[in-house]
């Protein structure tokens, strides 16, 4: 008896799931976005303006938490 959990279990067997960053890049990636968003951060507190918010602030605060949850899971606290 066949059912269709068990059609999709088998299927997914077959096409494992690859992350785009891997484990052992994790650390390095993280650092990286909050390095990036740190740098935007700062040049957004210089000039701040309407104009700036979408083009400098929303990026950082996207690389900060992104940079955030991949340190996180990083280090081995899994969210």
């Amino acid at each position: 008896m066949s059912t269709p959990l068990l059609n999709v279990w088998e299927a997914a067997a077959s096409s494992p799931f690859y992350p785009p960053v891997s484990k052992n890049q994790q650390f390095t990636f993280g650092f990286l976005l909050l390095l990036i968003s740190l740098v935007l951060v700062t040049v957004f507190s210089l000039n701040r303006s309407f104009i700036n918010l979408p083009i400098i602030g929303v990026p950082a605060s996207l690389a900060f938490g992104f940079g955030a949850v991949y340190m996180i899971c990083a280090v081995g606290v899994y969210v």
